[in-house]
This record gives structure tokens, C-alpha cells and sequence, in this order.
């Protein structure tokens, strides 16, 4: 069993007010109110460097660079999970709409929405909010 997939180990678990007193109020917002940044206004959906990309609110590790590619949208998008077990779908029918959520599987962060309309190999976009996470540059040897 990897370091990510956790179905034995129990979820993160905090308080509302311990996690105000860890996040700042924009991740608050969007990871533990399932908000949304405005598009290119948020970190990391212009980041090209290499590296991983993890949860803001607990370090779990959730996407690689290498799958990391231009959407056009404003948020950082991903063809696939750094692990199957990294994230977890849950529906969403705000707005009107019939979505699927993305939130850490560790945490339950909300970090955004998967899409059928993402490149090859899975066909998939995991459209983030670039607030929920953390960039990790790769170390240079």
C-alpha cells in the first residue's frame, strides 16, 4: 500500500477554527468553504517549473509537474492524480450544474473539478484551484 492511499488511516480532521488559525483566509475560503479563485488570478496556473504539487491544508502529496499541462481556463490543470488514491470524486450540483468535485483524499480539502474534455492518456482535467495547493520545485542536483 503507498504513502497516499490511506484506507486504513483515519482523515485529517480539524476543527473549523483550527483550520482559520492554519490557512489563510483565501484557502479557508476555497479548500474548507468550497469556494473558487477567479480564473489567473490564483497561484501556480502559470507555473512551469518542475515539481509536486501538494494539498495546501495537510502536505499530501496530489499532482506531478509531468502531468500538468495548458488549458486555457486560468487554473492549474492535470491529466491525471500523482496516485489513484491521492484525490477522491464527489458529486457537485451547485449552480445548477451536475460537476464532480475533487477534494484531498487525507483532508477533504475541496480542490476543484474533474472534466471529460482533458489530453491523452486519460482524457481527463482536473481543473484545481491553485490556492488549494503547494508547488514543491524539484531539487536540482
Amino acid at each position: 500500500m503507498s504513502k497516499i492511499d490511506t484506507p486504513t488511516r483515519p482523515k485529517i480532521t480539524k476543527s473549523e477554527q483550527e483550520w482559520r488559525e492554519r490557512l489563510t483566509p483565501e484557502q479557508f475560503y476555497v479548500t474548507r468553504q468550497h469556494g473558487t479563485e477567479r480564473a489567473f488570478t490564483g497561484p501556480h496556473w502559470n507555473e512551469k517549473g518542475e515539481g509536486l504539487y501538494t494539498c495546501v491544508c495537510c502536505g499530501t502529496p496530489l499532482f506531478e509537474s509531468g502531468t500538468k499541462f495548458e488549458s486555457g481556463t486560468g487554473w492549474p490543470s492535470f491529466y491525471a492524480p500523482v496516485e489513484p488514491g491521492a484525490v477522491e470524486e464527489h458529486q457537485d450540483r451547485s449552480w445548477f450544474m451536475r460537476r464532480t468535485e475533487i477534494r484531498c483524499s487525507n483532508c477533504d480539502a475541496h480542490l476543484g473539478h474533474v472534466f471529460p474534455d482533458g489530453p491523452a492518456p486519460t482524457g481527463l482535467r482536473y481543473c484545481m484551484n491553485g490556492t488549494a495547493l503547494s508547488f514543491e520545485p524539484k531539487e536540482k542536483k
